[in-house]
């Protein structure tokens, strides 16, 4: 991050003048944004603030309202320094240490777009509600756990309807593309964000992408509406179906520019998001008004920043009936066990916390955590020992675990790039069963679980559905105000605009050193599979140089 920073001081910086804040006078209780959807930061009156944009945008004074204004016409000095192909982080700078890494807005690239009133304001289903409109100063912090000392940290602008938009309700042409595995709640994204649009904002114009991202040149549109999408929260996957793989970025963007789409919502997970990125990239490199807005979606829950994915609470949800099962059938029959394998390729949070739900569970293994079979403190050895007390067992894996494990790891991919993995659960069943029949020669009982595909495949449970509501309308609310280039995502509990290379730049994963697995380790009463000296090694290497951790605690200095 300290990096990004200082990769983003060669952009210009100001100060602020405020010698004619006396003679701004809103007309509103609400403070309205510039056109590049800045906010007004009057109130430190003294303080310097640093500000970063792309494609050559810069701050400067008003002559005739003493505030601020947004120059992006390019001067050749600026024309030089930027890169053609790629945006600059926007990045601004406060007092304490504070950091907004903000959006890209339209106007950063287009110059002198029209500016509408929000429809929202006459609409009576909102005309009861005080502030529905977002203050332009309103940002989330990342972190929130801080020293008194420590510095402010990173925030994203907050999501949610601005004062002014910058499309025209009748001239918004929108579509809307579900792409890579699929997720509970994606029915209920696309309903809401056609609802959101038609209902809110009074938009009739909206395309659904069917295929994934080769669909865009590859097949048919089609045509919906609120009649069409009304119950499709209902039932599982997608009904505009999905594809991995098939990103033609020039051919995307041909197609958007000739059906005349001007507002693209792209639902998926890291590898999509990060097509989304390159999207928005040729977008803005041919000048063109169209806001590129992500949805996140993952079952696996590892998309960075965000608090968690949609989808995610419905899939630990459903693995707690594999897991019910896998307990009645084991503690039904002398020396059972029962084996379940989860969805998990990288990140075990499905496992984890379907662990810490069910309570029945006395081994989980995930790809973060490594283990082993044979010998003292081993896996064979715990099932042994847990065998001999309870006279039954569940353990649980996911499907990333112990891949080092195998004596043959795959280097084939899959069409969006994901590392075929082998079924390392039938593996360590198969070897669990050979170990007690051949060399401790003791009886045991072993049913194997795999309802991966049956949890991914459900409807999204209540809480997920109100969850998919809230990041869909935030991310129609986000393109209406004509930013672009952000995934929508919830920050902290609330509901943020993050910038796309935040989403693609790393997975998340679960922190074996956190309290939330060491709490796991306590239901189980597994072993940590870990030596004294691994673990001491794993802290000086994963030492942070800021008193911010990734997990929100704080460092001990």
């Amino acid at each position: 991050m300290d990096s990004l920073l200082r990769s983003s001081t060669s952009s210009f910086s100001s100060s602020l003048n405020h010698n004619g804040d006396d003679q701004i006078k809103a007309k509103s209780r609400f403070s309205l944004p510039s056109s590049s959807g800045i906010f007004n930061l009057r109130k430190y009156s003294s303080v310097n603030f640093g500000y970063y944009y792309s494609s050559g945008c810069r701050l400067s004074s008003s002559s005739s309202s003493g505030g601020l204004k947004i120059d992006c016409s390019t001067s050749p000095t600026m024309a030089s320094s930027a890169s053609p192909e790629t945006s600059k982080p926007k990045i601004i700078t406060g007092p304490g240490g504070y950091v907004l890494q903000d959006v890209p807005h339209l106007s950063d690239y287009i110059p002198d777009l029209p500016v509408y009133s929000n429809p929202l304001q006459d609409n009576p289903a909102y005309s009861v509600v005080k502030q529905y409109f977002v203050h332009v100063d309103d940002t989330v912090p990342q972190k929130v756990v801080v020293h008194k000392d420590g510095p402010r940290g990173v925030h994203f602008r907050r999501a949610g309807p601005r004062q002014k938009v910058y499309f025209h309700p009748d001239d918004v042409h929108a579509c809307i593309v579900t792409c890579g595995g699929l997720c509970p709640g994606l029915n209920t994204v696309i309903r809401e964000i056609v609802c959101g649009l038609y209902h809110m904002y009074g938009v009739k114009k909206v395309l659904g992408i069917d295929g994934g991202y080769r669909g865009f040149y590859a097949k048919n549109t089609v045509n919906l509406n609120p009649k069409v999408v009304n119950d499709i929260h209902k039932r599982g996957g997608t009904i505009l179906g999905t594809s991995r793989g098939g990103h033609d970025t020039a051919k995307i963007v041909d197609s958007i520019q000739d059906r005349g789409i001007n507002q693209v919502y792209i639902i998926g997970g890291d590898g999509t998001q990060r097509g989304a990125s390159v999207i928005f990239e040729e977008v803005r490199r041919r000048g063109l008004k169209v806001s590129v807005v992500g949805i996140p979606k993952t079952i696996d829950n590892d998309v960075p920043v965000i608090d968690k994915s949609f989808g995610f609470d419905t899939a630990v949800e459903e693995a707690q009936r594999a897991i019910k099962a896998a307990h009645v059938e084991s503690e039904s029959i002398e020396n059972g066990i029962g084996l379940v394998k989860l969805m998990g390729r990288y990140s075990g949070f499905i496992a984890m916390h379907a662990t810490l739900a069910s309570r029945d569970v006395d081994c989980c293994l995930i790809p973060e955590s490594p283990f082993y079979l044979e010998g003292p403190g081993g896996l064979f050895e715990y099932i042994e020992r847990r065998l001999k007390e309870n006279g039954h067992m569940v353990l649980v894996i996911a499907e990333g675990a112990g891949q080092e494990l195998l004596a043959e790891s795959s280097t084939q991919k899959d069409a969006s790039g994901n590392k075929l993995l082998q079924d390392v659960a039938l593996w360590v069943s198969q070897r669990i069963k050979d170990h007690f029949s051949k060399e401790r020669k003791m009886a045991i009982n072993l049913k194997y679980i795999d309802p991966t595909y049956m949890i991914r495949a459900i409807p999204s449970n209540a809480s997920d559905n109100v969850y998919c509501t809230l990041l869909a309308q935030s991310a129609v609310h986000g393109a209406m105000a004509g930013y672009t280039g952000y995934t929508s995502g919830l920050v902290n509990g609330r509901q943020t605009y993050i910038p796309f290379y935040r989403i693609t730049e790393e997975q998340n994963h679960v922190v074996i050193t956190d309290r939330m697995w060491a709490r796991l380790l306590s239901s189980t009463n597994q072993p940590s599979f870990l030596h004294p000296k691994d673990i001491i090694e794993d802290k000086v290497d994963e030492e942070p140089a800021s008193p911010l951790l990734d997990n929100g605690n704080c460092g001990p200095n």
